[in-house]
């Protein structure tokens, strides 16, 4: 099939992982991914991409018209191929004035979601744009949050509305007509085989678990570290050492404050309850 399966997520989720397995996977080499290139799940929201489908550079546009443009580009994308695209993306599914979605209802297909406990997302965000922790709560608590936003800089990648962390999610699992499957970042750590299969069957495609296990562990944040400290990596931050620094969960039990969790529940309870990471009195788990 062609058309989209958009890889989407609130930053910091496991989508820059499940991207490096999904390039192993396609690859079907005998040595790991470069993870400075992954062409098979291209970023969509970047600058060239945009220059290039339209024949307009987007930095002589305003956000506004280069968002009424994004639909195109993926309709051009979707059309120009014959086999499913996968493509990274972090914008929140949201609606321009017309009622249409920036992202083209036409060119998606399907969406994979990745969430991970808002609780680590505030500890793994705070390190990536090097700020503070409260400062990373306040980012997520705010709808008009986005990422390549400052007008006074000219970012590699367009602008991309975040909404708050809950409605982000909700975002993409609200949105009309579009068929989601949510992985958990957590799932991804304690049941890889299972938890990546699942998402490989409902993209469509077909591989053996042999070939699905090999592409798991040329995956493993150990070598994916080694891969980057041997030759960096281009989608890290500036503001840190290392893109893939942890790969684990539950780091917010010895980095947030009782003051700090409280604030995340009480921002984003109701969507954390849906999905596990706090129970039904809303305590953390």
């Amino acid at each position: 099939m062609s058309g989209i399966i958009w890889l989407a997520s609130y930053p910091k989720s496991g989508n820059t992982w499940f991207r490096v397995f999904l390039n192993n996977l396609l690859g079907n080499a005998d040595e790991p991914a470069d993870i400075n290139s992954l062409n098979a799940t291209p970023i969509s929201s970047a600058r060239t991409r945009f220059d290039d489908e339209t024949g307009i550079e987007a930095s002589d546009l305003t956000p506004a018209e280069i968002d009424r443009l994004r639909p195109l580009v993926y309709d051009r994308l979707a059309e120009a191929s014959t086999e499913t695209l996968f493509m990274k993306i972090h914008d929140a599914w949201t609606y321009l004035p017309d009622g249409k979605s920036p992202l083209s209802s036409a060119a998606t297909q399907r969406a994979i979601y990745f969430i991970r406990n808002p609780l680590d997302v505030a500890v793994s965000y705070a390190h990536h744009n090097g700020t503070d922790i409260d400062r990373a709560i306040a980012c997520m608590g705010d709808r008009d949050h986005m990422l390549c936003g400052k007008p006074e800089m000219l970012h590699n990648q367009l602008r991309q509305r975040l909404l708050t962390w809950s409605a982000h999610v909700e975002s993409w699992l609200s949105a009309p007509d579009l068929d989601v499957y949510v992985m958990r970042y957590e799932d991804m750590l304690t049941s890889p085989l299972e938890t990546f299969s699942g998402a490989v069957a409902y993209a469509g495609l077909s591989f053996d678990l042999t070939r699905i296990e090999q592409a798991l562990r040329f995956s493993e944040f150990k070598a994916l570290q080694a891969q980057e400290r041997e030759k960096g990596f281009k989608e890290k931050s500036q503001h840190h050492d290392l893109f893939f620094r942890q790969g684990r969960a539950g780091e917010w039990r010895a980095r947030l404050t009782a003051e700090q969790v409280d604030r995340i529940v009480t921002d984003h309870g109701e969507v954390m309850r849906r999905f596990g990471y706090i129970s039904a009195n809303g305590k953390a788990l």
